[in-house]
């Protein structure tokens, strides 16, 4: 069976891969709208912390033994430590200044955190195991759907709408919203408002993280795998909207399956059409499809 002369097998392959990419960036990109929308950080370093969750898992799964499901809730909150870390130490110095700032800081950050681990594993992939529950596949018939991939979709679309549905209809997501506007009003209820912020960066940066982790199955792990990743994700991020959290959820699946349809039509255009796509976006609508002017 064919669609418009391609043959339906190709197509379905390749919407799959571009659902995979999809998942890859919603996460990225709503960990970076969280820290952004709610601390105004652009934070050039996710990229590098993706790569950190996945060394992180290998390295706990190799060295630990700690095995797939163990290394994919520890990796993350580890991570996301260190974004804590970071946030404390290099950060809060630079709130009252340009966002300029901070993105040079992070993006200084994620040049020495590659530099660092290319010099220790070099740029070759690591490889790193299907968990034995996940091996195998569905054979749907028209395509054949392998069941790593079923689950990181799936696993994506949870966290990414669970993170939403958190920061937009719960009384937590409430403070963080209304700590970025009016932060003394909100310490005056007796909320620690510093605290929340550094917690906020941590869970963004463990979205990175965690991202990492169900990367390292499909492309292993390596020091560069976030280097070219993270420029398609600010795309993304600009064109759902700077800050948008259901944004850079819709945007990072829908671009995937764009990439994906893409380079069954047009394989030419598929490393450039989200590039594209940005820049009609920003000259239609400047604040992106699901932003807000301000």
């Amino acid at each position: 069976m064919e669609i418009f002369g391609i043959p339906i097998q190709a197509m379905m392959g390749q919407l799959l891969i571009g659902l995979i990419n999809g998942s890859f960036y919603a996460l990225l990109s709503l960990g970076l709208a969280v820290i952004f929308g709610l601390l105004n950080i652009i934070n050039f370093a996710h990229g590098a912390q993706y790569m950190l969750g996945a060394f992180g898992a290998y390295l706990l799964l190799n060295k630990l033994g700690l095995g797939y499901w163990g290394s994919l809730l520890v990796a993350p909150i580890l991570v996301g430590a260190t974004g804590v870390v970071i946030e404390r130490t290099m950060l809060k110095p630079l709130y009252k200044l340009d966002h300029l700032y901070g993105l040079l800081l992070t993006f200084g950050l994620a040049l020495i955190i590659q530099g660092l681990f290319r010099n220790e594993y070099g740029s070759t992939g690591l490889p790193y195991a299907i968990p034995e529950a996940l091996q195998g596949g569905q054979n749907l018939g028209f395509m054949f759907l392998p069941n790593y991939r079923a689950w990181v979709i799936v696993a994506s679309l949870v966290v990414c709408l669970s993170t939403w549905f958190v920061i937009e209809k719960t009384r937590l997501g409430g403070y963080l919203r209304a700590a970025t506007e009016n932060p003394q009003l909100v310490q005056a209820f007796g909320i620690n408002v510093p605290r929340m912020i550094t917690l906020t960066y941590g869970f963004g940066v463990a979205l990175a993280a965690l991202a990492g982790v169900m990367a390292a199955p499909i492309y292993q792990v390596s020091p560069q795998m976030g280097e070219n990743l993270i420029i398609v994700v600010f795309a993304v991020v600009v064109i759902g909207g700077m800050g948008s959290i259901m944004g850079a959820i819709v945007t990072g699946f829908g671009l995937g399956l764009i990439e994906g349809l893409t380079k069954v039509f047009y394989p030419e255009a598929s490393t450039t059409v989200i590039f594209v796509i940005m820049t009609i976006v920003l000259l239609i609508r400047p604040a992106g499809l699901f932003g807000t002017q301000k």
